[in-house]
């Protein structure tokens, strides 16, 4: 009767209401990421220098000191907390996309391993939300790894964002870091570089698949020298969450791009997602795009303290064959056609 069919109505609308403020909380999750990619270190460091300036001094001073005292701590392993990769945020800036995260093999705890992570996109969105939280349940799929996601080391120098990439596992991709969590850091760690770093984001865009790894070989070579097994990632939709504007080879645009690359390690560049109210408007959000990461099979390397150059050149053809059959096995499954070609640049 009536008393039925008001019943069902409030039902409807409090599982709208409840959708609506889901899909707030996502954008909020994932904006909130966004502006600590773009501008928390810079905005930390003049905050703090602001606060040197004030009353307030002796708490900069304070941070400073610790600071100095704590300067290595992220080349050996960083000091991660679960409770942060564990936070609710995680959850909704997964669903946002979705994300999802693929096991294709079991990884061994009594191995180390180096994760090559393709393609970068804009700003490695599935490597983030993958490997430095649980949302996408790493921990459960790989149980005994260890993540570390590698990225600038310059974001270590910045004041509280060091802290806060390392409260996800995240470690400077240099090789003392690298090196320090492979050697001594026991078994079962997993190190997750992503391999065509800012050269590849230049060339990202929808619908492009290809990866930036013809010459990229020191992953390689630290894989040897540890006896650290190498496993090829491919992230479906990575490049389809934000839209670039491509310079051509010797454009002025192309030129600018290269010399931030080379001298500070990474590339402007000029991209725009959906607007915050609206995802017809230009804005910093991505589009909600599903990304889904595969993890592939382990190629077990031996350990070499000294390898050659053919040794490198060798297990890089079997990583790149390898990294292909991969995207050839999974891309028509997640919305590609069978035609389609993986670009190694």
């Amino acid at each position: 009767g009536t008393g039925s069919n008001i019943l069902s109505a409030l039902q409807d609308l409090f599982w709208l209401l409840k959708s609506k403020a889901e899909k707030q909380l996502q954008i909020i999750s994932v904006l909130q990421w966004v502006l600590t990619f773009l501008i928390m270190g810079i905005a930390c460091t003049l905050i703090l220098m602001y606060i040197l300036c004030t009353d307030c001094w002796a708490i900069a001073a304070l941070y400073l000191a610790w600071l100095v005292f704590d300067w290595n701590t992220p080349k050996k392993g960083g000091r991660r907390s679960q409770w942060v990769r564990n936070w609710a945020i995680w959850r909704y800036f997964r669903d946002y996309f979705p994300i999802r995260l693929v096991k294709t093999h079991n990884l061994l705890t009594t191995r180390n391993y180096i994760f090559g992570y393709h393609p970068h996109g804009i700003m490695g969105l599935g490597a983030f939300c993958n490997f430095s939280t649980e949302a996408t349940g790493v921990s459960q799929k790989f149980p005994g790894i260890r993540p570390y996601l590698a990225t600038l080391a310059g974001n270590f120098r910045m004041p509280i964002l060091r802290d806060y990439l390392m409260s996800g596992g995240i470690c400077p991709v240099n090789r003392d870091s690298i090196d320090y969590i492979l050697s001594k850091n026991g078994s079962g760690n997993a190190i997750i570089i992503v391999v065509g770093g800012a050269a590849e984001s230049l060339n990202c865009t929808p619908g492009k698949n290809s990866v930036t790894l013809k010459n990229r070989k020191g992953f390689v070579k630290l894989a040897l020298r540890h006896g650290a097994d190498l496993v090829p990632v491919y992230s479906f939709g990575e490049n389809e969450v934000y839209k670039q504007v491509i310079f051509e080879e010797g454009s002025w645009g192309r030129w600018v791009q290269k010399k931030f690359q080379k001298h500070i390690g990474f590339a402007p560049c000029i991209f725009h997602g959906r607007g915050l109210f609206s995802s017809n408007t230009w804005g910093l959000l991505p589009y909600s795009k599903p990304i889904t990461t595969v993890v592939g099979e382990p190629i077990t390397i031996p350990k070499i303290d000294n390898p050659s150059q053919k040794d490198v050149d060798f297990y890089h053809s079997v990583y790149v064959d390898s990294l292909i059959k991969l995207f050839d096995k999974y891309k028509s499954k997640f919305g590609l056609p069978e035609t389609e070609v993986l670009e190694v640049n």
